[in-house]
């Protein structure tokens, strides 16, 4: 792969990955009830990614949802089911918890890619996710004696939902992601109607929210599928650990929001993790040894 391509590639998911770090933050700052985010939020994905769909694939995002049948519905209404616990569990617990635990995701997609499509992981991965289940319950217990809980569980489901998605896209890898997420904010906007008043938010906080849904997401979405032209996956998915750490520095560092030790030390244990495991997985499936013979 030629230099100028990995240099590209790797700015682009930096880049990509440090707007996708202020999704927590921009939560919070709506200061709004979480089912009025998840309207705003879904419907302004929805249409900045269509948007995105059709400078970046060249077609509109409903056709790409339609022409992958079920597998793209599955998907969209899957990832709306996250963008909703994701809301409620930045309002029920600290973002550190959030962003750590649902670094667990892919882990739980090859736990059900074994299960559903007999993709059966190797040991590393299976001493992986042993490691990442110790990570999230220390997380687990140092909320237990703030009153977090409800929203690491929320977090906890979030990741399981993402890891169903990333199945689902495993199987069926024609269906465009950029128009399931986009598919995926309208669903939310719909199914929060019911429970929302939008109409009551004020202009600060709507301010937020757009900002968030039409330029925070569309940019990190539509750079990180760029920079997968460039460079491979796995390489992507490593600045998704850095993104984690952002998006609990930026809450610190805005609202004061200090993560708790047990937060930190499980956090800690999961990155850590995660980082060595794709790391094995990449020279792997380039063919280089784990370990330089001296």
């Amino acid at each position: 792969m030629p230099v100028l391509d990995q240099r590209r590639g790797t700015v682009l998911a930096a880049v990509g990955t440090t707007a996708l770090s202020f999704d927590g933050l921009l939560v919070r700052l709506s200061g709004v009830p979480g089912w009025d985010v998840v309207f705003w939020r879904g419907l302004f994905i929805a249409i900045s990614m269509t948007l995105v769909c059709r400078l970046l694939r060249g077609r509109w995002a409903w056709l790409a949802v339609r022409e992958g049948g079920l597998p793209a519905m599955l998907a969209s209404i899957g990832y709306a089911i996250t963008m909703i616990l994701f809301v409620m569990a930045i309002l029920n617990t600290r973002v550190a918890n959030v962003v750590v635990i649902l670094t667990a995701a892919p882990l739980f997609a090859a736990l059900i890619s074994g299960v559903f499509l007999r993709e059966w992981v190797p040991r590393r991965t299976w001493v992986a996710m042993a490691l990442c289940i110790g990570g999230i319950l220390v997380v687990f217990a140092g909320s237990l004696g703030l009153g977090g809980w409800l929203g690491d569980l929320y977090a906890l489901l979030a990741a399981f939902s993402v890891g169903v998605i990333l199945t689902i896209l495993r199987r069926y890898g024609a269906v465009d992601r950029i128009a399931v997420v986009a598919g995926a904010g309208l669903a939310a906007c719909l199914l929060a109607l019911w429970f929302s008043d939008p109409l009551s938010v004020g202009r600060s906080s709507l301010f937020w929210l757009a900002i968030m849904g039409l330029v925070q997401m569309p940019l990190a979405m539509g750079l990180m599928a760029e920079a997968t032209r460039y460079i491979p996956a796995a390489e992507v998915s490593l600045f998704l650990l850095v993104e984690t750490i952002l998006g609990t520095a930026w809450v610190w560092y805005f609202l004061g929001e200090e993560p708790p030790p047990l937060t930190v030390a499980g956090g800690v244990l999961i990155l850590i993790t995660l980082a060595v495991h794709t790391w094995i997985g990449w020279r792997i499936a380039q063919g280089k040894p784990i370990w330089r013979r001296a």
